[in-house]
């Protein structure tokens, strides 16, 4: 309640709205542009954009359509946050410290990297509210300019890519430990291939993929078991030295427990735990969708939403993360189911169900990181003939296997991707489209307006920074 309450207060002081009252309602309708439609005509309050003397100033949002309760947008919100990248944290807590008090200072990161991601979320809704955009790219076209928005279109389609390729790599790994627990030898690669042949390329082939949309709801149940599996074999020592299961495992992901603690986070190579975080936050190129799907959105419903929703994922984040790392210490690996027995049937059962929720949701990522390719070509919809839309998925699906034969390391995915795209899309892109949107008010913009702008290019500095020094260190571990 106090994680939440907190991010509610960080939400509420810096929406825009303060200064807002002294708005009146004679504005000119003018979309942006010159458009047709009238960008936020749905929004209640809400002044419309657009134009040299379109003004936004009192913005509530509202009656925007949306159908989705308070606690569907929750449950939804929170499966797109925690997805397969909480699983490589306790690999980035190892990254700088091997003692079980290095995970008190990771906690506090998760916590204010999770804190920084919430606000920027909702910076997006609220864009939204103020320009009537209705995705990531549009919001940039509306406030930035349509000339420049290749830059948000084109990094949401490769850190798409990035999502697949963490997918393939978990998969493998998985399946090929399934495959070990039932007495079969099957390596990694050999089982990446088979799978990916025999059931990814027809899911990813499906032209209807609404039959698979339940089993999305799997993931969250499965990440859910996994993090009260992780604390049974903690709490119960199964993995400690001279524990039941300890030599069940190879010796190089058997618990090795040191000296560096704490102040290990002070190290350069803390850089890595942060940079995962903002692969491990990354939903944010979905938020406008959210915004418009939730009932009666007014910001302060959409802070309510946006602040409990990340704090329930700030929770679970630490919670593994901790679990994992202080079961194994530096020896977690990038994937941490990785450390425990193929013979322990707790972890095992966890493996099912991880390995079942990313087989019917891999397809549903793949074919966002397909037509995001298919609309960076600027293919129109009415020439993406089935066998168009059949080669681009051999293309992709091949490369992100071949990829995911080479790089074993989730772990430097999670990283390298948070640093660059993850930095960009979560830090960067909001506080551009925010300035510009506030710049094009001219004088109409409030003063609350104004100084949220150094709010959000001060948060849009520090992940320019922690991106530059994530990205040195990252690649430094290949």
């Amino acid at each position: 309640m106090k994680l939440t309450s907190a991010l509610l207060l960080l939400l509420s002081l810096s929406a825009p709205i303060a200064d807002a009252r002294r708005a009146t309602s004679s504005v000119a309708s003018i979309p942006r542009g010159g458009a047709t439609k009238q960008s936020v005509a749905f929004h209640k309050d809400a002044r419309v954009w657009g134009g040299d003397n379109a003004t936004v100033k009192d913005v509530r949002g509202g009656d925007g359509g949306g159908t989705s309760t308070m606690t569907s947008h929750l449950f939804n919100m929170v499966k797109a946050i925690v997805g397969v990248g909480v699983l490589s944290l306790p690999a980035g807590i190892a990254a700088f410290g091997d003692a079980p008090s290095a995970a008190v200072p990771a906690a506090a990161l998760i916590a204010v990297i999770g804190s920084i991601a919430a606000y920027n979320f909702s910076l997006l809704g609220r864009l939204c509210a103020m320009t009537g955009a209705t995705s990531y790219k549009s919001a940039w076209e509306e406030t930035v300019g349509a000339s420049t928005a290749w830059i948000p279109g084109s990094s949401c389609v490769i850190k798409t890519f990035f999502a697949v390729l963490a997918y393939s790599m978990v998969l493998g790994d998985t399946f090929s430990a399934l495959f070990e627990t039932f007495g079969l030898n099957v390596s990694r690669e050999k089982a990446l291939v088979g799978l990916t042949v025999t059931v990814l390329l027809p899911l990813c082939k499906l032209k209807d993929l609404s039959s698979l949309a339940p089993f999305s709801l799997l993931g969250i149940a499965g990440m859910l078991y996994t993090a009260l599996a992780m604390a049974v074999r903690f709490f119960d020592g199964s993995y400690a030295e001279g524990g039941k299961l300890a030599a069940d495992v190879a010796e190089s992901l058997r618990p090795a427990i040191g000296t560096k603690g704490a102040s290990a986070v002070f190290s350069s190579n803390a850089f890595i735990l942060i940079c995962m975080l903002s692969t491990a936050y990354m939903a944010h190129f979905n938020a406008p969708k959210f915004y418009l799907e939730l009932e009666n959105n007014t910001i302060a419903r959409w802070n309510t939403c946006v602040a409990t929703s990340f704090s329930i994922s700030i929770l679970f984040f630490i919670g593994i993360a901790a679990m994992g790392f202080s079961t194994f210490g530096g020896a977690s690996n990038g994937l941490i189911l990785n450390n425990y027995s193929t013979k322990d049937s707790i972890m095992g059962f966890s493996r099912v169900a991880v390995a079942f929720a990313l087989v019917f949701t891999y397809p549903l990522a793949f074919v966002g990181c397909r037509d995001g390719t298919l609309e960076m070509m600027k293919v129109p919809k009415e020439e993406r003939t089935d066998a168009k839309l059949n080669n681009l998925t051999y293309i992709i699906l091949a490369s992100v296997t071949a990829v995911a034969l080479k790089i074993t390391d989730l772990s430097f995915i999670m990283s390298f991707g948070g640093a660059t795209l993850g930095n960009a899309l979560i830090y960067v892109y909001p506080a551009m489209m925010f300035r510009s949107a506030v710049k094009n008010l001219g004088d109409d913009a409030t003063a609350a307006q104004k100084l949220e702008v150094k709010l959000a290019m001060a948060f849009a500095a520090l992940g320019i920074g922690m991106g530059a020094i994530g990205t040195k260190m990252a690649l430094a571990k290949l």
